[in-house]
């Protein structure tokens, strides 16, 4: 069976494909819209932690032995807690300046650690296999599903829609959002408003960190890794609208998928259909998607 000359199996691959992009443009935008909604900051520094994910994964088992699982957990939390010091020592004097200042502070960062990894592992990508509870893959009757990449899509919907949920639904993300317009008011509660800024950021950097982990099986690690995949998701950050959590989600995810469909019918479009679907957002609608009109 064929659809405008594409056989089924070949266009199901290609949006399996572009799901499991999505699946990173939602983790990673998710971040994003995390720290810029709460705190204001313009965080360029992502694409290298999502990198340092993927890199600490492949270093834990290079050499200390510690498996793809375990380093679920651990590669964001050590990314958190060094995103901790980063907000402590560095952003924490910029929040009341303008977002121009955060976005400098955070390139100057994304170059030191990238630079860092970069003197020590150079440019060429370091293989990391695929967890052996998650290889070969699954038949669907017309086509084969490869296993980690389905597990790739059901992490991260996981992760985002629980992130979305704490945030939007419960009493911590209330606080979070009334802490972020009126500090002053939430500390009257007894809230640490500082410790909570602080942690909102260490926990939209262990989001890259998490995605980063799920990469290295996908793609080789590299140093990087994290450059050119940072442009395209501070577009779908801008499509979805800056700063909405749920926008950053279905936008990543639909993203994702309009590629791999572009891929198909039309490849030398599929590397600019993104920037092509931010102009005409940003001419119709210039706050995005889900994002509200100021």
């Amino acid at each position: 069976m064929e659809i405008l000359g594409v056989s089924v199996p070949a266009l199901m691959s290609q949006v399996l494909l572009g799901l499991v992009n999505g699946s990173f443009y939602a983790m990673l935008s998710l971040g994003l819209a995390v720290i810029f909604g709460l705190l204001n900051v313009i965080n360029f520094a992502h694409g290298a932690l999502f990198m340092m994910g993927a890199v600490l994964t492949w270093m834990a088992a290079e050499y200390l032995g510690i498996g793809y699982w375990p380093m679920l957990l651990l590669a964001p939390l050590a990314v958190g807690l060094f995103g901790v010091v980063v907000e402590r020592l560095l952003l924490r004097h910029l929040y009341k300046l303008d977002h121009l200042y955060g976005l400098l502070l955070t390139l100057g960062l994304t170059l030191l650690v990238e630079g860092l990894f970069r003197s020590v592992y150079g440019v060429s990508g370091l293989p990391y296999d695929t967890p052996a509870l998650l290889e070969g893959a699954t038949s669907v009757g017309f086509m084969m599903l490869p296993n980690y990449r389905m597990w790739v899509v059901a992490a991260s919907l996981t992760v985002c829609l629980g992130t979305w949920y704490a945030i939007e639904k419960t009493r911590l993300g209330a606080y979070l959002r009334a802490g972020t317009e009126n500090p002053r008011l939430v500390q009257a509660f007894g809230v640490d408003v500082p410790l909570m800024v602080t942690l909102t950021y260490g926990f939209g950097v262990a989001l890259a960190a998490f995605a980063g982990v799920l990469a290295a099986p996908v793609t080789q690690v590299s140093p990087l890794m994290g450059q050119n995949l940072i442009i395209v998701v501070f577009a779908v950050v801008v499509i979805g609208g800056m700063g909405s959590i749920l926008g950053s989600i279905l936008t990543g995810l639909g993203l994702g998928v309009i590629e791999g469909f572009t891929r198909v019918f039309w490849p030398e479009a599929s590397s600019t259909v993104v920037f092509l679907l931010m102009i005409v957002v940003l001419l119709v609608r210039p706050a995005g998607l889900f994002g509200k009109e100021r």
